[in-house]
C-alpha cells in the first residue's frame, strides 16, 4: 500500500479534546484517523478494541489491542499500538506480519502497580490480611510483633518504570533499596545501589523485603525457588506483581506453611487464575490478589496511556521512529 493511504484505526476512549488532539498531531499529513470504540468506557475495567470488519483491509495502524486470532484480517497493518504493558500475544510467530511494528504503553503503569506494590508490603508488615482473617471470625487476638520499612532493605528485582517507582514510595518511607537488573550500570530513580542478576543470592539474606517486577522470559522463570527463598530472612516479604512464572508457587506455599517467611504479596501468580485447589488461597501469611495491580484502576493511567499513543501518532505521522516499540 503506497504511502499516500496510510489510516490510523484509533479504539481509545477518548473525550472530544483528546480526539482534537489526535486530530492536530495528523494535521497536514497523508494519514488519516477514524475513531471506532471499546467495549468499555473510561474508569471501567476490561477495555475491548472494536474495529468494524470493513476498515479491516484499509488499516495501516491500529491503536489497542485488536484479538490476536483477527490480525490475519489486517493485511496492510504496519503499526500496532497497544494500550497494555505486555504485547507477547502479538510476538508469537505468525501473528503479524514480518513489517509490523508493535509498541506498548509502558510507562503508563509504574504508579498505579507500585502504589498496589507499596499497599501490599505495608499491609503485610503489619499483619493486616490475619486481622481481616479474624474480624471474618469475630476473634479479638493480639497476632504481635509487626515490622516496618523505616530502616528495611528493600531488594527490587526489575527497575524499571514499575520497579523503580516502587522504589521510590519505599525510600519516602526509611527504606533503603537495592535494584537488580540485567546491565546494573544503568542507574534508577530510587535505587541507592544497583546490582546484577549474578548478585542476587549474596543480596537475598540481608533484604526485608523483595519485590519483584520481571517480565517472563526462559531466565526469570522460577526466578525465586526453592533455594533461594531459603536464603531469605524468616522476617522477610516477598511482592510480585510483575508475572506469575517468577516465583515457584509450590516452593513459596511450602516456605510460607513453615514460616520461612513473613509474608507474600502476589498480584500474579502461576497459572492465573489461581487454582481454587491452591493452597496458598488459605494461608494465612499469603496476600493475594486477581492481577489488578495496573490495569485503567486509576484515571491518570488512562491519561498516560493516551499521552503515549498521541506521540506515537505524531511520531507516525511525520516519519519519525516511534516510542516504546517492541517490534
Amino acid at each position: 500500500m503506497g504511502r499516500m493511504n496510510r489510516m490510523i484505526i484509533n479504539c481509545l476512549p477518548l473525550t472530544d479534546e483528546e480526539r482534537r488532539a489526535f486530530r492536530d498531531a495528523t494535521d497536514g499529513t497523508d494519514v488519516r484517523q477514524e475513531f471506532t470504540g471499546v467495549a468499555a468506557q473510561r474508569g471501567m475495567m476490561g477495555w475491548k478494541a472494536v474495529v468494524p470488519e470493513s476498515l479491516r483491509e484499509s488499516a495501516t495502524a491500529v491503536i489497542g489491542n485488536i484479538s490476536p486470532a483477527d490480525c490475519a484480517h489486517y493485511p496492510n497493518l504496519e503499526w500496532l499500538q497497544t494500550w497494555s504493558a505486555g504485547v507477547d500475544p502479538y510476538l508469537a510467530p505468525g501473528v503479524l506480519g514480518e513489517r509490523t511494528q508493535v509498541t506498548n504503553a509502558t510507562g503508563a503503569y509504574g504508579q498505579s502497580v507500585a502504589e498496589h506494590l507499596f499497599a501490599m508490603m505495608w499491609s503485610l508488615m503489619k499483619n493486616i490480611p490475619m486481622y481481616a482473617r479474624q474480624q471474618n471470625d469475630n476473634r479479638w487476638h493480639d497476632l504481635g510483633r509487626a515490622l516496618s520499612p523505616a530502616g528495611a532493605t528493600v531488594l527490587v528485582i526489575g527497575t524499571g518504570d514499575i520497579g523503580s517507582h516502587f522504589a521510590t514510595l519505599c525510600k519516602a518511607v526509611g527504606a533503603h533499596t537495592l535494584g537488580v537488573r540485567r546491565d546494573p550500570s544503568r542507574p534508577a530513580d530510587g535505587l541507592d545501589e544497583m546490582h546484577g542478576f549474578d548478585e542476587l543470592d549474596a543480596l537475598l539474606p540481608d533484604a526485608d523485603v523483595v519485590a519483584m517486577a520481571v517480565p517472563a522470559s526462559p531466565d526469570t522463570h522460577h526466578l525465586i525457588d526453592g533455594r533461594r527463598l531459603t536464603l531469605m530472612k524468616s522476617t522477610a516479604v516477598l511482592l510480585n506483581a510483575g508475572r506469575g512464572t517468577a516465583i515457584d508457587p509450590r516452593a513459596l506455599a511450602r516456605a510460607l506453611a513453615e514460616d520461612q517467611l513473613h509474608g507474600a504479596g502476589l498480584d500474579v501468580t502461576e497459572p492465573e487464575p489461581l487454582p481454587a485447589d491452591s493452597p496458598l488461597w488459605k494461608e494465612p501469611h499469603c496476600l493475594i490478589t486477581p492481577h489488578v495491580a495496573g490495569g485503567n484502576h486509576l484515571a491518570v493511567t488512562e491519561r498516560r496511556i493516551i499521552a503515549i499513543a498521541l506521540d506515537n501518532v505524531r511520531r507516525y505521522a511525520h516519519g519519525e521512529p516511534l516510542a516504546n516499540r517492541r517490534k
